[in-house]
């Protein structure tokens, strides 16, 4: 890897943290835990840890308690019977009496896995409900044998949804002209429909306010004596039992806390959780962004909406992680030149941020992820995602290398590039480049892109409906596609060779529009809203740029290929999408928006997927990857006192989830 030696050579100090120490735990590390369906599983490594005072480590370890005890919600959001289904099927499998060599078996540890993964019973990327590959009989006979107490007083509706494809089948429906919340299987509404909720908020969103809270952010929306109502998620409300959990950790980290910021951050984060309030949390959001002191670092709470039909409720999640000092340098010089960024962007000057306030950036080693960032999880987070805070508190950006890099070293040798890119130039400079710009390109669209450009007066935030997610996320991978070619990342020092670019601008169109087929089922839509994201831009330049053959699909020798004939064009193009796009954010223009996402992101050419699906069978390469967690052990003195916190990495995939199951299950008790 070349990686090193890039950076060497632009004079900066910004390789991945401590590099030696780095090099020496990946010789210990096996990456690879598992692989079952389309799913690969990896361990992470955390470098650093050790480093960490005696006081930083209890703190890591409460948050990463207190993250732990919020699995059960995800899961309960997801879907209404995850954890009754969990419950049954680990009991199936930690009584099995049978070979476990059985075809029967072997596929009913397949399910397993694949719900452990998908945080139940859809899968995580396609929204798609799993299919069971093992028989009724089989897993009749299991539940009959299974002691009476650990047998569900539901078990018809258990087999119904495991073995009944048309039952609750997609888990978010995002399909245009249907009643999104009747046909998504989430369990964040109850017994309304998509126009009884859009006509409830909009009779309570106050549209003159220019502070509005995250409306339906932390709420359950269902029915009451005929009335439309919400139910909370807080202490006391919904969720109740697993929140006291995460408060009860909670408090305890606030006893390790760095500083007083830090403190107020967390007892913040209490407060709202006790109250539920909106106003709360944007009050403890204001407080966590304006922390940029603390080295520990966390999110924890209802945060990101991509599996709200209506782009609304929050799904639960929590990473805790701690600055990787070394590495940090790139994206402070990022965030310290935001402004410059903001006023030379290709939008219309009157979407763009006058004055960009308070845009920090980091580069995070993460310790512990969990609820709906585990086991697949982000490599890179921009929040808060209130506007008018971001307008008026900034915001902050991670990028997550010991993620990529755990991705990137269980990625060598896989045949990629033999198969997809023919230019041996071209895979020279990916290999010379790809890993830096993958990462610039997360510094950029979390950093800088989430952060940029503002509201119109007046226009709610959640214009854009259904639509919302995927304009954000192409909104952010545009301003990044669109510097990571500017000349002012050569000035900066961020990268030493001026075609560097090209690396990442041919991996993405290449991803946007064929290699990320891999993950749909033949005959199926594009779903999720970053594939979404990835293939209305791709699709977009290469329809505007067919004239001049910018960018076109090739056939060679009875396959296609991505050729890229004029990058500097390709930039313009991304730049011209990239004000479009800003625009309709910016008006709450939902029309165009729609269009925009049916146009380009939603359908697939049959042949292409096939042609893809069958060169992807020839490599071993699973479409889908995530984590297993390490496992953090408190180390005590005779008095009962923590001295210390060890970290291990030996624990595998489904002992994980039986643990996590045993000690982390608030809600199914």
């Amino acid at each position: 890897m070349t990686f090193f030696k890039t950076i060497a050579a632009a004079g900066l100090a910004i390789a991945l943290s401590s590099t030696a120490a780095f090099a020496k735990q990946q010789q210990k590390m096996n990456y690879v835990v598992d692989r079952f369906a389309d799913i690969e599983v990896l361990r992470y490594p955390v470098p650093g840890f050790e480093e960490l005072t005696p006081d930083q480590k209890k703190l890591v370890y409460y948050l990463t308690e207190a993250a732990l005890a919020g699995r059960d919600i995800l899961w309960d959001q997801n879907n209404r019977y995850n954890l009754q289904l969990r419950s049954l099927l680990e009991n199936i499998y930690t009584n099995y009496k049978g070979s476990r060599e059985s075809a029967d078996f072997k596929a009913f540890e397949k399910y397993l896995k694949q719900v452990e993964f998908g945080n139940g019973i859809h899968h995580h990327y396609s929204m798609d409900k799993f299919t069971p590959e093992f028989s009724e009989s089989f897993f009749d006979a299991q539940v009959n044998a299974l002691p009476k107490k650990s047998r569900p007083t539901d078990i018809k509706t258990l087999k119904k949804l495991i073995f009944d494809p048309s039952f609750m089948a997609k888990k978010v429906n995002q399909a245009e002209g249907e009643d999104l919340i009747a046909t998504s299987a989430t369990n964040l509404y109850e017994g309304v429909s998509q126009k009884e909720v859009e006509d409830f908020y909009a009779a309570i969103k106050d549209t003159t306010d220019l502070t509005p809270v995250s409306y339906g952010l932390n709420r359950r929306v269902t029915k009451k004596n005929g009335k439309v109502i919400e139910q909370t998620y807080r202490i006391g409300g919904l969720y109740s039992p697993a929140i006291e959990r995460i408060v009860r950790n909670l408090s305890e980290a606030v006893r390790y806390a760095e500083n007083e910021k830090q403190r107020s951050v967390i007892n913040s984060l209490i407060k709202y959780y006790t109250t539920g309030e909106l106003k709360d949390f944007d009050d403890y959001s204001i407080l966590w962004v304006d922390d940029t002191d603390s080295r520990v670092d966390f999110i924890n709470g209802f945060i990101e909406s991509y599996d709200d039909p209506l782009g609304m409720t929050a799904n639960w999640e929590s990473i805790v992680n701690f600055k990787n000092l070394d590495a940090s340098h790139r994206t402070e010089v990022i965030s310290g030149n935001a402004q410059w960024f903001e006023s030379n962007s290709p939008v219309d000057p009157r979407f763009r941020k006058e004055k960009v306030k308070g845009v920090t950036a980091k580069v995070i080693t993460a310790a512990i992820l969990a609820g709906d960032a585990y086991p697949s999880t982000p490599i890179g987070i921009n929040l808060p995602n209130a506007n008018w805070i971001r307008a008026a508190h900034g915001s902050k950006s991670v990028t997550l290398e010991n993620i990529t890099q755990a991705y990137d070293e269980a990625s060598h040798g896989n045949g990629f590039n033999e198969e997809f890119v023919p230019d041996e130039k071209m895979r020279a400079l990916m290999d010379d480049y790809l890993f830096i710009t993958d990462n610039l390109h997360t510094d950029l669209h979390e950093c800088l892109g989430h952060a940029s450009g503002r509201l119109l007066p007046g226009v709610d935030p959640d214009a854009l409906k259904a639509h919302g997610s995927t304009l954000e996320e192409a909104r952010a991978d545009l301003f990044a596609l669109y510097y990571l070619a500017d000349p002012k990342l050569i000035e900066l020092g961020l990268l030493d060779n001026p075609d560097a670019y090209k690396a990442q601008y041919y991996k993405y169109l290449l991803n946007g529009l064929m290699t990320q087929l891999m993950r749909i089922e033949p005959g199926k839509n594009v779903e999720e809203a970053h594939m979404r994201n990835r293939k209305l831009i791709s699709e977009w330049v290469l329809e505007k740029g067919a004239n001049d053959k910018t960018v076109e699909l090739v056939r060679e020798n009875g396959k296609t290929y991505v050729r890229i004939n004029d990058y500097p064009r390709l930039r313009e193009l991304f730049g011209e999408l990239l004000a479009e796009i800003q625009r309709i954010k910016s008006e709450g223009d939902y029309e165009a928006g729609r269009d925009l996402v049916e146009k380009y992101a939603v359908k697939v050419d049959p042949e292409l997927h096939k042609e893809v699906l069958d060169r992807y069978s020839h490599l071993s390469i699973a479409p889908y990857r995530g984590f297993v967690n390490p496992v953090y052990t408190p180390v005590r003195n005779d008095a009962g006192e923590i001295i210390d916190i060890t970290v291990s990495y030996d624990e595998d995939f489904i002992p994980q989830m039986l643990r996590y199951s045993r000690d982390y299950s608030p809600l199914t008790r």
